[in-house]
């Protein structure tokens, strides 16, 4: 017989996430008395210290990593059944999603609308940030589910592609190099550029490009936000580069003009991520299975309107 509680594994999943006793109590309506209480028991009846201190923050041990994944197993089919016996539907519930800026501006929206509409008890959780903070929160779960641009290596994580993507270079339409058909590798080595910080997956993509073709870029400021790299390639003499689907609008208005770079490949994938060993999960499978039937139709709809897509060579 099990000696242990679904509270008990609650209580240490929480401060696992949070790191904190005092965090994990008011997280799940307790006092700190009672979360110490009801680790300090599971500790003794598994015989495993689960926590190491470090100064202010409690981290998971080995024992503590080996589990946590089986404990949010156990604690997911709890709340599976609690859903089924109180009749509820089964797509019901809280589900986390961190999620890149490019699929978080321009496909997401429609995603969670869909969602919103066809399953009104599931509510999505959003979180825009850059690939790899989604990555390392979907390590560490915060997310159950992550969408990244690129690729990720990561052993314990699984990935799964949603649609492809290209980026593109773009500069004013007074910009010297807009006048050409083709800009070259020499000409992209003196502009001045701005671009996309240090572990987003667009600058990993454009520093992929551009490996072992040009030696050095100027780079002249870095920013999260691709609105401030529009408006300033927009009123200034910068380059940037980002996803087409990012400057999509802005180049049928005018505003930007998309350089052709012939020598540059810079074709990419949106895809889902999730650890490994996360055990299946009914709200996962609907959000990816509305996702899939997203991108098919809008692959439908890009074919039928191929002749408005300005000719840009990926």
């Amino acid at each position: 017989m099990m000696k242990y509680s679904l509270k008990q594994l609650s209580v240490f999943d929480a401060v696992a996430s949070l790191e904190s006793v005092s965090g994990a109590a008011r997280k799940l309506s307790l006092t700190q008395s009672a979360v110490s209480m009801s680790l300090s028991q599971l500790e003794s009846l598994l015989g495993r210290p689960l926590f190491i201190r470090q100064g202010n923050r409690l981290v998971l041990s080995h024992w503590g990593e080996w589990l946590r994944p089986r404990a949010r197993r156990l604690l997911q089919d709890a709340q599976q059944i609690e859903l089924g016996l109180h009749d509820h539907h089964i797509i019901s519930g809280r589900f986390q999603i961190g999620s890149s800026q490019t699929a978080g501006q321009h496909l997401l929206p429609d995603l969670i609308t869909k969602i919103d509409t066809d399953f009104p008890q599931l509510r999505i959780d959003l979180n825009v940030r850059n690939t790899n903070s989604i990555i390392e929160g979907v390590i560490n779960y915060e997310y159950q589910l992550g969408i990244i641009e690129g690729r990720c290596d990561d052993s314990r994580v699984h990935q799964e592609r949603w649609i492809d993507d290209y980026l593109v270079i773009v500069a004013a339409p007074t910009h010297p190099f807009a006048r050409h058909a083709d800009v070259s590798l020499a000409q992209l080595e003196q502009a001045k550029w701005v671009l996309r910080e240090s572990g987003a997956g667009t600058r990993r993509i454009f520093n992929s490009a551009i490996h072992g073709l040009i030696d050095h870029i100027d780079v002249w400021k870095e920013f999260e936000q691709v609105a401030i790299l529009k408006a300033m390639a927009i009123k200034g003499p910068y380059l940037t580069c980002l996803p087409y689907l990012d400057v999509e609008c802005d180049v049928e208005k005018g505003k930007l003009v998309i350089l052709h770079t012939p020598q540059l490949n810079m074709e990419r994938s949106l895809s889902f991520i999730w650890r490994n060993d996360e055990v299946e999960n009914p709200l996962r499978d609907c959000v990816l299975s509305e996702a899939h039937r997203m991108a098919k139709r809008r692959e439908r709809e890009k074919n039928q309107v191929a002749n408005k897509i300005p000719a840009v060579k990926k």
